[in-house]
């Protein structure tokens, strides 16, 4: 089969809607597993009381998420993206199996080696995570908007399923024997099976939609050396090499110079996942006090803020909603930084309805901001350049999770930890 035509937009934008709907469930499964591990950290600090499981398996998952992202952000013009796609969604479902025979092996026992293989699952999901997000965040970046605004809010829809799947087991299990432990087990069944759902939908059927076709075909004649395997597993011939006066029309900005272009995106990217982060989950799970809900209230709190972060995602839908000025960017994304004196004296002083009203806003915020940067900056970029530009808003994202979750460990100061 030939190369589509890459000179008009794709007749009838064909498959698009199918291509949003497997956008949406790969970006669910890039956090599915990660978010299950997240939401049962009621289960983990029951078997593990002494070793603060909320902030060490974040802590723990993290540099290996960093350190990951920022060799194959390096070496991104020359990796075969579809290999990438796929090492870490297999890594996922591999992974996720494990806690399942981790726990069975161990019959539900805490202690400190059972920890220790917890720990490094953990590690192993931010290998995966910073393959397949950045992977796919740098792929849908050459794509429509409405593509690399479905992944995410599929990373969103993961942690409100999640929490909604937590709430549901609580409930079914609270009264019975081991019921935490029967809930965490079920947990992750579900999100092995999610995770090889994923593997399938990558390896067989995103290739093969029409509208991404044309588009991997498009940044392919742009000089795109990522797509390759892709376009062979779409049946597309890849497009023949160029002769030099062509290579110098497609040579595209290096890493840096997108990079000191588009500082302040990088720089949104960071502020808003380190504030995020320096409050979820940790906080939230282990410093906001007792209340009537009880150990509902952890619980509730994490559902609040996965749900209103989906709500989020899908404002900037609505275009006259979405902000896409650059400084008003900024200024939004700097005064959220509020947000921590606000959580501090309502947990000191406030109720309950006023800690579930201002989660709500941190996660409506956070899911808003994501998309306004992440559709606004690959705009006026050739596809190669786009899917740098993606890979290094997501290195700048996770630097920022990382310092966030090092930051939620101040919230320890005074408490004799």
């Amino acid at each position: 089969m030939g190369s589509p035509d890459v000179n008009g937009p794709p007749p009838k934008l064909e498959g698009k809607y199918a291509a949003m709907v497997v956008c949406w469930l790969l970006g669910n499964g890039c956090l599915f597993s990660w978010n299950s591990m997240l939401t049962i950290e009621d289960y983990y600090a029951d078997l593990f009381p002494r070793y603060h499981p909320a902030r060490v398996l974040t802590l723990m998952y993290q540099p290996f998420a960093l350190g990951t992202i920022i060799i194959l952000s390096y070496h991104e013009a020359k990796m075969n993206t579809r290999k990438r796609n796929l090492f870490g969604y297999v890594l996922f479902f591999i992974t996720s199996l494990l806690v399942l025979v981790l726990d069975l092996a161990t019959s539900g026992r805490g202690g400190l080696g059972t920890f220790i293989g917890i720990c490094a699952i953990s590690a192993a999901f931010g290998i995966a995570d910073a393959h397949v997000q950045g992977g796919m965040v740098g792929d849908l970046s050459f794509m429509s908007g409405e593509l690399i605004q479905s992944f995410l809010a599929g990373l969103a829809a993961s942690g409100a399923l999640t929490s909604a799947l937590r709430l549901i087991t609580k409930a079914a299990f609270e009264n019975s024997h081991n019921g935490l432990r029967k809930g965490a087990l079920l947990f992750f069944a579900i999100s092995s099976f999610f995770e090889l759902l994923c593997v399938i939908l990558y390896a067989f059927a995103f290739p093969k939609l029409p509208i991404v076709k044309y588009y991997r075909s498009k940044a392919a004649s742009e000089g795109s050396k990522t797509v390759s395997a892709d376009l062979a597993a779409g049946g597309i011939q890849t497009l023949p090499e160029a002769d030099e006066e062509e290579q110098r029309d497609l040579e595209r900005l290096g890493n840096k110079q997108l990079l000191l272009q588009n500082i302040d995106y990088a720089l949104d990217m960071f502020l808003i996942y380190a504030l995020t982060l320096s409050i979820f989950p940790g906080f939230l799970f282990e410093d906001t006090g007792s209340h009537s809900l009880g150990t509902w209230y952890a619980l509730v709190l994490i559902a609040m803020y996965n749900v209103s972060d989906l709500i989020g995602r899908y404002i900037p839908l609505v275009k006259f909603l979405k902000l896409e000025n650059r400084r008003g960017l900024m200024v939004v994304i700097l005064s959220r930084f509020l947000l921590v004196p606000a959580f501090y004296f309502t947990a000191k002083y406030g109720d309950q309805g006023w800690m579930i009203m201002l989660t709500s806003f941190l996660g409506l915020s956070n899911g808003y901001l994501t998309v306004c940067v992440l559709t606004s900056a690959p705009k006026g970029y050739k596809g190669p350049e786009q899917n740098a530009l993606g890979n290094l808003l997501v290195v700048f994202l996770l630097v920022g999770i990382f310092a966030g979750v090092t930051l939620d460990w101040l919230w320890l100061i005074g408490k004799g930890w």
